[in-house]
């Protein structure tokens, strides 16, 4: 079936009846690299944004056993750096990105493996679903990674990830890498072979500095573009979610919506997002709860925590249970189900949508 951006391109392109001297002139335009706006202009400033990304869900149960069979094939070194899988939208034309300005993979690290340190011009995070024993060393900083934390790597950090155990373990990596590569930002620079701090503490330098709510050290007082904070326990997030429901219990307006809790991730000195490409936030709905729909410029990621709903993106229904990824391409309508208590992750690309501006939201009860 012929789209309506299809339609238009027939409906503007040069027709045989044009004149000798306008087909004379179109290839003038061809052959200097030009091209007139009058037949581009629906693809150009279209009424609303029509995303090439196309809305899609990733099953757990798909992702996990993928990433096993790539840790007994793929090594971990030099070269290939990580044993990432990229979530590659269908809509993409095949490159590993989820979004036009996001990139998300399942990270998978063997027993006693490690992955060598670089750095890039790109943020990044890591968010576990499940296991324990890795440390990822930023700055010289081992931060312990385990289920329910966030862990943060800004970009231009060097890091490296270590595994303690003999048991394998894997997360999730969200970067803005589409952004910065289609912005031509990116610098990339390799470290050490190994990891330069061995150690297993189970708080890091930065959690033992910034980890304490709402007290921030005077020998800290410039305002840092990304949070000094490494990790962000599950321990904070489940406690101020469980907060939130039982002061709404109270009859206090301590959540975003009847049954629906949720937090943001913040910069502790700025109270703004964690970095600046990013947005993370954690949401909690009780059992039976579904959200108004919305749709929102920008695209926003999600995966499943705990708990068993469902997503409906633009109008299909798709189940949800632990570990499952979706994602909700920009201005497309979505809303969630929770089945039972349902805990899920997001991150997002709001903050660049905010500071350029572009941002808008449109919600229906």
């Amino acid at each position: 079936m012929t789209s309506d951006t299809e339609k238009n391109k027939v409906k503007n392109a040069m027709q045989p009846e044009d004149s000798l001297e306008l087909k004379a002139l179109y290839k003038a335009f061809e052959n200097e690299s030009l091209m007139p706006l009058w037949t581009q202009i629906d693809d150009l400033m279209p009424i609303h944004p029509k995303p090439k990304a196309v809305p899609h869900v990733w099953k757990w149960s798909k992702l996990l056993p993928l990433a096993e069979q790539a840790g007994k094939l793929i090594p971990v070194g030099r070269g290939g750096e990580r044993r990432a899988i990229g979530l590659a939208n269908p809509g993409l034309d095949g490159k590993a990105y989820i979004s036009p300005t996001l990139w998300a993979a399942i990270q998978y690290l063997g027993p006693r493996e490690t992955a060598p340190e670089h750095r890039h011009s790109q943020n990044a995070f890591r968010f576990v679903v499940e296991g324990e024993g890795v440390w990822t060393v930023v700055n010289g900083d081992p931060v312990r990674m385990s289920r329910g934390d966030l862990l943060l790597t800004p970009g231009w950090s060097f890091h490296g990830h270590h595994n303690d155990t003999d048991e394998p373990m894997a997360w999730i990596d969200g970067l803005d890498i589409p952004f910065t590569q289609q912005m031509d930002v990116g610098f990339f620079e390799f470290g050490s072979e190994r990891v330069t701090d061995y150690a297993t503490p189970d708080y890091s330098r930065s959690e033992r500095l910034w980890g304490h709510a709402g007290l921030r050290p005077l020998s800290q007082l410039q305002n840092m573009p990304a949070s000094p904070l490494g990790a962000y326990r599950w321990e904070h997030t489940d406690r101020a979610l469980t907060e939130q429901l039982l002061l709404e219990d109270e009859g206090q307006p301590a959540t975003t919506a009847q049954g629906h809790a949720a937090i943001r991730y913040v910069n502790p000195t700025t109270g703004e997002d964690v970095m600046p490409t990013i947005r993370c936030e954690f949401h909690r709905l009780r059992v039976g709860t579904e959200t108004i729909q919305r749709q929102d410029v920008g695209s926003t990621v999600f995966q499943v925590f705990d708990g068993r709903g469902a997503v409906v993106l633009n109008g299909i229904t798709h189940k949800l249970e632990k570990g499952d990824m979706f994602v909700a391409p920009s201005w497309l309508p979505w809303y969630l189900q929770a089945d039972t208590q349902l805990d899920l992750f997001r991150f997002s690309d709001a903050p660049i949508m905010e500071r350029l501006k572009f941002m808008r939201s449109k919600l229906e009860e």
